[in-house]
């Protein structure tokens, strides 16, 4: 759902009452993954996805319904081989659909004021904040009940970074308390999945199942080297939804009209820079500036933070070089080893497009667990189960 939120954010300020589908659990060579959502206005109006286009037009009518009867549903589709015309997946999978009616055309009425409008329930307006959260870049997690006692099913919980919610989940006092904590865990890991807890609040007893949506700034990548094939990489960074901060020791190089896409661009020294900032386990580091006494200090510093990538330009010649320096500077072999060097996939690649994509296939292959092996005629699953996805402002980034 937060994939959508910038223009879910708007049609809730413009008072557009809508019916919400999002992905809960998949099985199998499901084509989306939980948090992928479609959304129905009263109007008719679609935007988002929840299969790639196998099942849309069943779940586009299930988000009708709900909007007529005001009731969440929980429906699942898989493939069906009975019927050439049945609602499956014609790719094999399951996926578990909650679809949650959104009333926004009440807004700012009361219950009992007697003012025009219907008044909007707890959830619709639980939902409203995490769009608005999401749409604003601000790091917030939704937790909804998409399995437990049907009076639950599709209640909201909105969670910030530093514990404070909005809504309720119902039922037991503590079940809201447990909620929040562990949803806070999951957004401080940036991550979108589900979980069990007890009804009460416990680990135990009767259970009830969460989808948890991250929603957390986009990832950064940070560029090391204001080159022509660093101008290519800050436009697939852009494209794969990364926040890209361009950082060379010359002003010369650095500029705005070189790379207009950058998000950033830094004149500093590499090693400089990196010190000042605060990195995540999402951040990718490319290092282009091919220059020992750049690249030394920087992935002496680099290979030692717990960051999702690094990766250096070179020939093999130059990383063996780079390695023997980074060993006298007292890296270790483990800390070597996290060093992606000469960087990018064997593509080929001449141009500073083409590296631009073999670098950036290495990125999503490592974050995903890829093989980069080609697909026809392997064994190897087509989605791979990541340990944890993000969602970021404006797309997922997974």
């Amino acid at each position: 759902m937060l994939d959508i939120a910038e223009e879910l954010n708007r049609w809730v300020e413009q008072g557009r009452d809508f019916a919400v589908a999002t992905v809960v659990a998949t099985n199998g060579s499901a084509p989306r993954q939980p948090g992928a959502a479609l959304a129905v206005d009263t109007d008719g109006t679609a935007i988002g996805s929840v299969s790639g286009g196998c099942v849309e037009g069943a779940v586009y009518e299930l988000c009708q319904e709900a909007l007529e009867t005001g009731e969440p549903v929980l429906e699942r589709f898989g493939y069906s081989d009975e019927d050439a015309f049945a609602v499956g997946l014609t790719c094999g999978g399951i996926i578990d659909i909650l679809v949650t009616p959104v009333r926004t055309s009440g807004r700012g009425s009361a219950a009992d004021s007697g003012s025009a409008g219907a008044p909007v329930d707890s959830t619709a307006e639980t939902l409203a904040a995490a769009l608005a959260a999401a749409a604003f870049g601000e790091a917030a997690a939704v937790a909804r009940i998409i399995e437990g006692p049907a009076e639950l099913v599709g209640r909201a919980l909105l969670v910030r970074p530093d514990g404070s919610h909005t809504g309720t989940l119902g039922g037991h006092p503590a079940l809201d308390r447990t909620a929040v904590e562990e949803t806070r865990a999951l957004l401080d890991a940036g991550r979108t999945t589900t979980m069990e807890i007890g009804a009460d609040g416990s680990q135990c007893g009767r259970p009830v199942v969460l989808l948890v949506e991250s929603s957390v700034p986009a990832p950064r990548m940070i560029v090391f080297g204001a080159i022509d094939f660093a101008s290519a990489l800050v436009r697939v960074g852009k494209f794969l939804n990364y926040h890209v901060t361009v950082c060379d020791a010359r002003p010369v190089f650095a500029t705005k009209t070189r790379f207009p896409d950058a998000d950033e661009i830094v004149v500093d020294w590499p090693h400089r820079y990196l010190d000042s900032q605060e990195l995540d386990s999402r951040t990718v580091l490319c290092v282009l500036t091919h220059d020992a006494k750049f690249d030394v200090p920087l992935l002496e510093r680099a290979l030692k933070l717990p960051v999702a990538y690094v990766g250096a330009m070179g020939s093999r010649r130059t990383h063996l070089d780079r390695q023997q320096r980074l060993r006298d500077v007292g890296l270790t072999e483990l800390e070597l080893n996290r060093l992606r060097s000469p960087i990018g996939l064997d593509l080929g690649a001449r141009t500073p497009e083409e590296t631009a994509l073999s670098i950036a296939a290495e990125i999503v292959a490592n974050r995903r667990g890829g093989t980069g092996t080609p697909l026809t005629g392997a064994h190897t699953p087509i989605h791979h189960d990541a340990a944890a996805r993000t969602v970021g402002r404006i797309g997922s980034v997974a």
